[in-house]
């Protein structure tokens, strides 16, 4: 009988096969949606969040933040309300809708009075004359009382010391999909849908005006959200008196060896839709990574693929983000493959001696770029060193997740130790163990169809997408 296929290129055929995804245009909201987890944003904030959507476009969102990476130890509640109005489906990130959306009041409850010090210090220092006195001098703390940090009304914003905003609102895009029942007596599947809105800043100081072109962690719907998931009944019934505590889960140790996977496909700011998969020897310290770029929210238009390979340092517990690791990885080598004839074009285009051999690049053939220092037209520089934050997890269903620190929002690299993350990417899964390495490339076919000779033909991608990908510097994260 034929051998089994290796977990690690059943999840990346699973991924390319779209897993049965189907997204509407533009998405229904109604309903309420909530976190699925303790959620790690740039700073680094710890936050959980449930947003109910009304069928008149009204909304009110809660945003619980914790002092810890469990969130397990509230520190405030904000209260949102407002209306958002979808417009049309986003020219720069595919798949997304465009939104607007109005604040009519945000309000703020402390859950500590250490929470209600900080936060009136940070309000009272930074904010303009109808913040000043915000709270004043030597109020104690109450209990459930909520505290109004916004008024469309009376036009009084006393948020920015918070670093709020709502520009997450202003990128929707709803995906739905059907999980297998887990039982072993149960067949059949149950609907699930995920919410994904807008990506934060990750410079502090960027966020407050910031416009996404990524998404952040995905929102499931209280109603149809995956199973197991303790978290998701907890913070779908509490409120901003009563924030939700998650369960405590163990904290593992940074062990990376092995193969990991994406477990879907991402997106990156700047219209970089990718998956990832990425090998870790531990007994020398070495790492290979295949990055997977697409045109495309589902990951079916290959657009290149770069294999990359180096070592990494020793890690060591981060100071600035419980619960993460610090490492320092180098890149040493890397080997490109464009997959459509947009890339093709940009490749044999590039100046001579900047990204392999000038005018030699033709599709689904891999090319090694090492001896040019790297590529300058999709921005890898080799030897290269990045500064990174890991944390590894188990998943309800005990699987090993790794996360690897969110790339800067402006397509630069985390080169020295002060521009390392503060918050993370998406999860990658854990899809062979150090014994069973499957370092092995597993390879793409580029789309296309057949021309009147049999000749694979490339597939054309939208004109709209081609002057966009023309006018776009790429940056390789």
């Amino acid at each position: 009988c034929a051998a089994a296929e290796p977990p690690c290129r059943q999840q990346l055929r699973h991924l390319q096969d779209s897993a049965g995804i189907a997204a509407r245009l533009p998405p229904r909201l109604e309903g309420r949606w909530v976190s699925t987890g303790c959620e790690v944003r740039p700073g680094p904030e710890f936050l959980t969040r449930s947003y109910l959507f009304y069928s008149n476009r009204l909304f009110k969102a809660l945003q619980f933040y914790y002092w810890d990476p469990s969130c397990r130890d509230p520190s405030y509640s904000l209260v949102i309300k407002g209306k958002l109005r979808l417009r049309q489906p986003s020219w720069i990130t595919r798949g997304a809708t465009e939104a607007d959306y109005h604040l009519h009041k945000v309000g703020i409850v402390f859950h500590s009075p250490r929470a209600m010090r900080e936060v009136a210090s940070w309000i009272n220092q930074t904010s303009g004359e109808g913040c000043r006195g915000f709270l004043p001098a030597g109020r104690s703390w109450a209990p459930g009382a909520l505290y109004e940090v916004l008024s469309a009304k009376t036009e009084r914003d006393c948020t920015a010391a918070l670093g709020f905003a709502m520009h997450e609102l202003s990128l929707v895009r709803v995906e739905r999909r059907f999980q297998p029942l887990l039982q072993p007596q149960q067949s059949g599947s149950r609907l699930v849908e995920e919410l994904y809105l807008g990506d934060i800043h990750t410079d502090w100081g960027e966020r407050l005006h910031y416009r996404p072109t990524g998404y952040q962690r995905p929102l499931q719907s209280a109603l149809h959200h995956a199973h197991p998931c303790p978290a998701c009944g907890i913070i779908s019934r509490a409120d901003e008196h009563h924030p939700p505590v998650l369960p405590a889960r163990a904290a593992l140790p940074m062990q990376l060896s092995g193969s990991w996977v994406s477990t879907h496909c991402e997106v990156r700011p700047a219209v970089l839709f990718l998956t990832r998969y990425f090998t870790f020897h531990g007994n020398n310290h070495t790492w290979e990574g295949h990055y997977y770029h697409y045109s495309d929210p589902l990951c079916r238009q290959p657009t290149f693929t770069i294999y990359a390979s180096g070592h990494y340092s020793q890690g060591i517990p981060s100071s600035k983000v419980r619960g993460g690791t610090e490492l320092a990885f180098k890149v040493t080598q890397a080997r490109v493959t464009p997959m459509d004839q947009v890339t093709v074009l940009m490749l044999n285009s590039s100046e001579p001696g900047s990204c392999g051999l000038a005018g030699s690049w033709s599709a689904g053939v891999e090319q090694d770029i090492t001896p040019t220092n790297g590529c300058l037209a999709l921005g890898i520089k080799l030897p290269h060193t990045e500064y990174e934050l890991f944390k590894r997890e188990q998943d309800t269903q005990e699987r090993s997740l790794l996360y690897i620190g969110e790339r800067p929002t402006d397509g630069s690299s985390p080169d020295s130790p002060d521009k390392r993350p503060t918050s993370y990417q998406a999860p990658l899964v854990q899809c062979a163990a150090a014994s069973e390495e499957f370092s092995n490339y597993i390879s793409l076919k580029y789309v296309g169809r057949k021309d009147a000779n049999g000749i694979e033909a490339l597939k054309p991608l939208p004109v709209a997408f081609l002057l966009f990908i023309a006018l776009l510097f790429l940056r390789w994260n």
